[in-house]
């Protein structure tokens, strides 16, 4: 089976966010569902990047969507991820199976959307993650090492979007993970304004996840369908660009769209290889809200 590693929100190797991504082929098992999902988890687990993305064509779907699409962290699987489901379309595309439109992806999100553009870029159509004011989090700044000028809470995505008053704070943040990974939430992402228009971005952000097995995640197209509703709103105005500040690194443009958020970035592959392992199908009508045929590792 072929699998790719492709790096996402950049249009450089060894940059932005590597995602796995698996094009499932049912060849004339049409009327089967998804492999097995303890296979899919132990593929995300060898892989040990931040998130596996699996891709399942739906011939005989309802019409709402072209794909089936699945995500798994290396200890679990995620209800949104922007940057595999870039990978995945850039995968797509590289292929010649989407070349121009919208691509329409079934996912635990709901139907999520992807779209080459001209320039080499894809926009992605996600859900926005409204942020609300929330109340201290025990054990936050002492995970953090410092003290933001607010917390809020995203509950659609379980993270806590916190906000420090320059990009100095940000990018100098060393956070002590254990504790992050201690916290009552999946993740935290810290964020904080430019520090000038010259910089080429409005707003910078990191993102923690080790309680999912992600201790800083590189570039988070989740985190920015959060970050674009509240930096749009302070700023006034509908389009603002993130800028990741990882290690890695990558750049995120973003526009509301009513209660949507279209994210717009690059992808490039840098691994192309095959993977000795088959999966096992299971039955149409095993997947999600029914129990897996296997128990998770």
């Amino acid at each position: 089976m072929r699998i790719r590693i492709i790096d996402a929100f950049t249009d450089r190797p060894f940059t932005g966010n590597p995602a796995a991504v698996c094009l499932l082929d049912r060849g004339a098992r049409p009327a089967e569902g998804w492999p097995d999902e303890a296979w899919m988890r132990r593929v995300a687990a060898e892989m040990n990047l931040s998130e596996t993305a699996f891709a399942l064509p739906r011939p005989d779907g309802d019409g709402s969507a072209d794909w089936g699409l699945r995500w798994f962290t290396p200890t679990e699987e995620a209800r949104l991820c922007g940057h595999a489901t870039l990978a995945t379309a850039h995968a797509l595309r590289s292929d010649g199976l989407i070349a121009h439109g919208w691509v329409r992806f079934a996912t635990r999100s709901g139907v999520l959307r992807a779209r080459p553009e001209a320039d080499g870029s894809i926009t992605l159509d996600l859900p926005a993650g409204l942020s609300r004011p929330a109340g201290p989090l025990p054990g936050l700044e002492a995970a953090l090492g410092r003290t933001p000028t607010a917390v809020l809470r995203t509950e659609a995505l379980d993270k806590s979007l916190v906000v420090f008053p320059d990009e100095h704070a940000v990018r100098n943040l060393v956070p002590d993970l254990g504790a992050v990974g201690r916290l009552p939430v999946r993740s935290v992402t810290v964020t904080a304004p430019a520090d000038g228009p010259a910089c080429g971005y409005d707003f910078v952000s990191r993102t923690f996840c080790p309680a999912v097995g992600i201790p800083e995640d590189p570039v988070t197209g989740a985190a920015h369908a959060a970050l674009a509703p509240y930096w749009a709103e302070r700023l006034g105005r509908p389009g603002v660009t993130g800028y990741q500040a990882s290690a890695r690194g990558g750049l995120v443009v973003c526009r509301i769209a009513g209660d949507r958020v279209l994210l717009s970035g690059r992808a490039v592959t840098v691994v192309d290889g095959t993977l000795h392992s088959e999966p096992p199908w299971i039955p149409s009508g095993t997947h999600r809200g029914e129990p897996a045929t296997a128990p998770a590792p």
